[in-house]
This record gives structure tokens, C-alpha cells and sequence, in this order.
């Protein structure tokens, strides 16, 4: 395991599972509505869990969600569902699981007011991808006032582990908000052109 630096914006990852993640998904810029609502189902799973635990876990919810398809999981009978608490691959909290289908319902509202969950999204940022000028690790907040905005809209159209903490995660991680410090080489390769 690395020993964290908090000026090294690798210190957050201890298996090649997370550096490729840091190195290839996080902070890039999403647009792909099947896309963001993995990772919005995926982040709210991380509630009280570390990512290492989602991220490993990640290819088993891909194949009990239908890969994360935003129809398939808004159709997700309550049969189908209590047959996923069964699988030992995802994480098992009645709550999470259920949520799929609530969030892919909401998603669809989403989609048939927006045009897309892409549109929606960067619609609360004008379109244009927020960029941290973090120096250090223990900089970067956990939470934001568009967090806490976007977290109100999204649980008022329906979601659920949407809370502002995991909803600025989300918006980390699918690079509406791009908070690779400044030294870190996936800051500018992350940046929107």
C-alpha cells in the first residue's frame, strides 16, 4: 500500500485496480446518459463503503443491472430484484438494490423533460466542467453548494442515495467537476477542449 501524500494526487489509490480507475475513468467527461447513470447507481452503492469495494464489485452489478440499460433497470420486476439481494457479487443492502429502479424511473422523467440525463447534468454548470486548482489532497471538499443543489433536485424527482457527499463523488467521477490537483498529469488530459 502507497503511504498517502497528501501532495500526490495518487495517494488515494492501494491496488492497480484503483490507479487504472484514477488513471482512466475519473475526472474524464461523461456525456453517455447509460454512462452517468452507472455511475450515479454505482456511487450511491458506496454509501458507507469504500470505492475499492463498488469498483471490484463493478462487473457483477453490470451483469444483475443489464449494464445499467436505464429501460431494462426502469422495468426490473420486485421478483428481479429480490433475486439480486441473493447475489454475493454486488452489495447486498435491500435499499441499494431497490434504488436502481427508482433512479432509473426518475431518469427516464429525466430524459423525457430534458432530451437526456447528459443535458440535464451539465445543464446545473452551463455546460462548462468546473476545474479545482487543488494543490493537495486534503483540499478538495467532500461536499459543494452544486452538490447540495443538484442532491435536493435529484431526491425531489425521486432518487435515492443521491445525499451531497455522494452526489459531488458523482460529479468527480464523471468529470463535470475535474479535481485532479495540479501536479497530477490527468488534470489537463481530463479537461473538457
Amino acid at each position: 500500500m502507497p503511504i498517502a501524500n497528501p501532495l500526490d494526487c495518487r495517494s488515494w489509490y492501494v491496488t492497480d485496480e484503483l490507479l487504472a480507475y484514477h488513471d482512466h475513468e475519473w475526472g474524464v467527461p461523461v456525456h453517455d446518459d447509460q454512462r452517468l447513470f452507472e455511475m450515479l447507481c454505482l456511487e450511491g452503492a458506496s454509501v458507507g463503503l469504500s470505492w475499492r469495494t463498488i469498483l471490484h464489485k463493478r462487473p457483477a452489478y453490470r451483469e444483475v443491472f443489464h449494464g445499467f440499460n436505464i429501460d431494462a433497470c426502469a422495468s426490473l420486476t420486485d421478483e428481479e430484484l429480490e433475486r439480486a439481494l441473493l447475489n454475493p457479487g454486488i452489495v447486498r443492502a435491500r435499499g441499494k438494490v431497490w434504488s436502481v429502479r427508482s433512479n432509473a424511473l426518475a431518469t427516464q422523467a429525466i430524459q423525457r423533460e430534458f432530451g437526456s440525463l447528459d443535458a440535464y447534468l451539465w445543464g446545473f454548470v452551463g455546460g462548462t466542467q468546473i476545474v479545482g486548482t487543488w494543490e493537495r489532497m486534503d483540499q478538495i471538499p467532500a461536499q459543494t453548494e452544486l452538490s447540495h443543489t443538484l442532491s435536493a433536485d435529484l431526491k425531489r424527482r425521486g432518487m435515492r442515495y443521491v445525499g451531497p457527499v455522494i452526489t459531488y463523488s458523482f460529479l468527480q467521477a464523471v468529470g463535470v467537476v475535474n479535481d485532479h490537483l495540479v501536479t497530477c498529469d490527468r488534470r489537463d488530459a481530463c479537461r473538457m477542449p
